[in-house]
């Protein structure tokens, strides 16, 4: 049963919610901007036998391609328009801010403000194109050299169908880059995570009924079902608390003159999550190793020693476990320094006047931060391996589908967090906007 004051805050949220139009409006153009997004996952790329590409996708499903597809939302497996998906713009903004870290011009433009955030975003379009471009022409000359049972792949081969596909593929990332933004801007939360997300999702319903399906022909216990459903359950109950988890650095501000009265001696803090980098260093460890494995199932023959190592490199092996792991804290650590810099963090404090308590201001405060931040990277690493090492032997052991995998559910779980965020804040502000109308009507009177 729930407390008066608990029903109380529930129904000053429905309320605030129900006056909201703006946050209504935004929630109603996010939603047809994924549906949208969803037909074009059903729009075939010309020339194409779709079949051929689904028995391709069955034989080689467990490799790079298969991962590649879930995140397209089955895309990838109908040869769709929306076939990269919105993956070229992530390796572009990635490529960008690791660019920012290294070249001084970029680290100058990040600086500047809304203008150089502005170029920015410009350069990150640019290599966006030409991600796709070269990834469509990947796609076009592999689509060329499949064949099913049922005949070849694509049936008139040549650079006129090249063209055509690039074009094609091309158009269709570019265009969720900008429906992307679009939804950015005028709906909620980031749109390019939202569209990642509505791909994932859209997945699971099939990927669910795969396992209770295999549970009800007996290929797997139904014991194990259910374990492995409380177990999921589980998982996302862990993400959620360790995505929320946080460092709180006291800061203080000191009292200052001005006039005949005292002004500041503020106490505030610095939230620094445990994990940092986010869904980065799984999706960059697992398309490392994925790749491997990927040649290794297109290659016919080959020597002996190249046969051992792609063994060792499957899904469930010691080998790729260690090395998986591996790449996992050495990207979390990675990334991390790429987008938190100890030294700019104590400058820009210092700058505004603010400390920490005990701590010198400047190079002592970066030394400090930097210490934390390595500790928390440390346990961040560790629950990230943890997060998707069980799902990745399952997987291997079991044929669970890639929707079960770590990386999705961070994904999810993590988009979900930030969407209902993004919700919180609209509501709070639409709240704080009617108080103070309230506030100039009392005023007046």
């Amino acid at each position: 049963m729930a407390s008066a004051a608990e029903q109380l805050a529930a129904n000053m949220s429905l309320g605030t919610f129900a006056k909201a139009t703006e946050l209504k409006q935004r929630i109603w153009f996010t939603l047809g901007a994924l549906v949208v997004y969803r037909l074009g996952t059903y729009i075939p790329i010309p020339g194409v036998d779709g079949a051929v590409m689904a028995e391709m996708m069955q034989q080689h499903g467990g490799g790079i391609l298969g991962m590649f597809d879930m995140f397209s939302g089955g895309a990838l497996r109908r040869v769709t328009v929306f076939a990269l998906n919105i993956m070229p713009y992530i390796s572009a903004s990635i490529i960008i801010q690791l660019m920012t870290a290294a070249v001084p011009s970029l680290e100058a433009l990040k600086k500047e403000g809304e203008m150089g955030r502005k170029k920015l975003n410009q350069y990150t379009r640019y290599l966006t194109a030409f991600i796709a471009m070269f990834q469509a022409y990947g796609i076009a000359i592999g689509l060329e050299t499949m064949h099913g049972t049922t005949g070849p792949a694509v049936l008139d081969a040549g650079w006129f169908f090249r063209f055509s596909c690039i074009i094609t593929l091309v158009g269709g990332t570019m265009f969720l880059m900008w429906l992307g933004e679009q939804i950015t801007a005028r709906g909620i939360g980031n749109g390019q995570s939202l569209i990642i997300m509505a791909g994932i999702v859209a997945g699971l319903p099939s990927a669910l009924a795969s396992l209770l399906d295999l549970g009800r022909t007996g290929a797997l216990s139904p014991i194990f079902v259910m374990v492995f459903l409380l177990l999921a359950g589980g998982t996302i109950a862990a993400i959620v608390f360790v995505e929320r988890a946080q460092r709180r650095i006291p800061v203080q501000y000191p009292k200052r003159q001005m006039g005949n009265r005292m002004v500041g001696g503020d106490s505030t803090h610095m939230p620094l999550k445990i994990n940092t980098s986010g869904v980065i260093p799984p999706i960059f460890a697992s398309s490392l190793l994925l790749i491997p494995a990927t040649v290794a199932g297109f290659a016919t023959g080959g020597p002996v020693w190249f046969q051992d190592v792609m063994a060792q490199l499957a899904h469930g092996q010691p080998v790729y476990m260690l090395l998986y792991a591996a790449l996992i804290i050495f990207f979390a650590y990675f990334y991390t320094a790429i987008v938190f810099n100890p030294e700019e963090t104590a400058d820009n404090l210092k700058k505004y006047g603010g400390f920490v308590p005990g701590i010198r201001p400047g190079s002592a405060t970066a030394a400090y931060f930097d210490k934390i931040l390595t500790r928390l990277t440390t346990v961040g690493g560790i629950y990230l391996v943890a997060v998707c090492l069980l799902p990745e032997w399952l997987i291997a052991d079991y044929g669970l589908p890639f929707y079960f995998g770590g990386t999705s559910i961070l994904i999810v779980v993590s988009v979900t967090m930030d969407t209902v965020t993004q919700i919180q804040s609209h509501l709070l502000a639409h709240q704080y906007e009617g108080l103070i109308r309230k506030s100039k009507v009392k005023g007046r009177r």
